[in-house]
């Protein structure tokens, strides 16, 4: 195993903050596995598991049974660790920008579009390494201007190759839940089965370029181009991703982290990163993945105290009760109903909410949504 350091662009004088990245394998040996925990930085499941993953990582290190490539990066947000505004953690947000940390990453497929399509060949392995190395050069010659935009590009430095990229998050209050790109989720489908997840959520463009959809969505937009241009060049989906959600912010237990390590290691083995004399067995599913655009967001109509009758995990039918907003001064009590059949698999933390405000999400199996499928 080999850390290294990394430090970010300087946004003040006389700070810095430091980005760590644990190597595990043989640099450029495939497949390529690139792991983060943590990016929304108070989602803090994802550490955990990170923690548990490394002494399995490092036992297998030490057997040399590692055939690909690992990279882990238990802390992948120091900037946003480091907020906090009277006691309370900030790590969804960058106070300094305003941006989300998953947000805004590059759209690869435009930005290398004109010098690869024409370059790309015969070949589907020359195609990849063309495609990569134009991700690369693109890397190599950005120069951040904000201690954001460097975090952004060291990250996609260590991640832009890689055959598999996993980002941990949580929720809020949740069960185990599985986002991922269409084109992803024939190879993603295991991992989903072996974490456990309760709902699946696919979309062929979640918007709002997240990492993870920043890192798999080049290779199907430009194998679309090439298609749309009528060129028979073969170019496959060569990186799949996902963001997994970790249960809820408060689900910190070595149990579930172990459990967690455990499944994403699993995962490993089932993609020969690791060897092993008897591939592990994959779970059956918990949920039938369902379209992200079919996902309800239960929302207040109102102003006032919340009071869930319904839990993470529970099946949900359309007019279900799924909380009460309550005005205590009007003496009013708002019923707030699902509007979809599906498995309730996240909902707000906060037992006050503002008219408007987030209170539930119900993974439906028919799509009704359109446009930026991603919240804020």
């Amino acid at each position: 195993m080999q850390r290294t350091d990394y430090s970010l662009l300087s946004s003040s004088l006389g700070s810095q903050k430091t980005l760590s990245s644990f190597h595990y394998g043989t640099p450029g040996a495939r497949p390529k596995v690139y792991i983060q925990a943590s990016l929304h930085a108070e989602e803090l499941p994802g550490m955990l598991a990170a923690h548990h993953l490394r002494p399995l990582l490092d036992a297998a290190d030490v057997a040399g049974t590692i055939l690909g490539e690992v990279i882990l990066v238990p802390v992948a947000n120091p900037i946003g660790l480091a907020q906090r505004v009277d006691h309370k953690p900030m790590g969804r947000f960058d106070l300094d920008t305003s941006e989300n940390f998953n947000r805004h990453y590059p759209d690869f497929a435009k930005l290398i579009d004109p010098a690869v399509l024409d370059a790309l060949g015969t070949n589907s392995a020359t195609n990849v390494a063309l495609v990569r190395k134009a991700i690369s050069d693109y890397l190599i010659n950005w120069q951040p201007t904000t201690e954001l935009e460097s975090l952004r590009r060291q990250l996609l430095t260590l991640a832009h190759d890689a055959d598999f990229a996993l980002d941990l998050h949580c929720d809020c209050e949740a069960v185990v839940h599985f986002y991922t790109e269409e084109a992803c989720w024939p190879q993603m489908e295991a991992l989903a089965h072996l974490v456990g997840s309760r709902a699946t959520l696919l979309a062929k463009s979640a918007g709002g370029a997240s990492f993870d959809e920043c890192l798999s969505s080049v290779w199907w937009q430009l194998s679309e181009a090439l298609t749309q241009k009528g060129h028979a060049k073969p170019l496959p989906q060569s990186c799949h991703s996902t963001t997994i959600e970790l249960r809820g912010e408060l689900d910190l237990s070595h149990e579930f982290a172990q459990a967690d390590a455990q499944a994403i290691y699993a995962f490993l083995q089932l993609q020969q990163v690791i060897a092993c004399d008897t591939p592990p067995q994959v779970p059956a599913s918990l949920c039938d993945a369902t379209p992200l655009a079919g996902s309800e967001t239960i929302t207040a109509p109102a102003p006032g105290v919340v009071v869930f009758a319904a839990q993470p995990g529970q099946l949900m039918k359309t007019g279900d009760l799924v909380a009460e907003v309550i005005d205590p001064i009007d003496n009013i009590t708002h019923r707030v109903l699902a509007g979809v059949d599906g498995v309730l698999y996240a909902r707000v933390g906060d037992r006050y909410i503002t008219s408007g405000g987030e209170l539930a999400k119900i993974a439906g199996a028919t799509p009704f949504r359109t446009g930026l499928l991603l919240g804020a």
